[in-house]
């Protein structure tokens, strides 16, 4: 085995410096004005809005007030789709989010939930809590 010491010359480290001034030199220098002249991108005029998305909830709590009747969540999620008020993003189980989130808001809200669980798996309009 060899005990030769590897030492860095001058001449490295010289040459390691002349590629960072170049380098540098060949960047473009960006001014506050050129980083500001981003493509901005267009205000929409107040009529040209995009109407606010109604949640599931509100919607299911829309049908269950017309219908006056318990219903399910399957019943729910085809009501609310024919009726046009709401319809699944593409998700595989929106009866499910939907059950999970009006459990949910009746345990969290109490007496003053929109949704009153009947029964197992079927939930009526609560008139007190709307």
């Amino acid at each position: 085995m060899s005990t030769r010491k590897k030492s860095k010359s001058k001449k490295t480290a010289a040459a390691k410096a002349e590629v960072k001034a170049a380098v540098v030199k060949t960047k473009a220098p960006t001014s506050t004005a050129e980083a500001g002249a981003k493509k901005a991108k267009p205000k929409k005029a107040d009529g040209e809005r995009k109407p606010k998305r109604v949640s599931a909830l509100d919607a299911a709590a829309k049908v269950l007030a017309k219908a006056e009747k318990p219903m399910r969540a399957n019943e729910l999620i085809a009501a609310m789709a024919e009726q046009g008020l709401w319809k699944s993003p593409g998700g595989k189980t929106p009866h499910a989010t939907l059950y999970a989130a009006m459990m949910r808001e009746s345990r969290d809200k109490g007496t003053a939930s929109r949704f009153s669980k009947v029964d197992r798996g079927l939930f009526a309009f609560n008139k007190a809590g709307a």
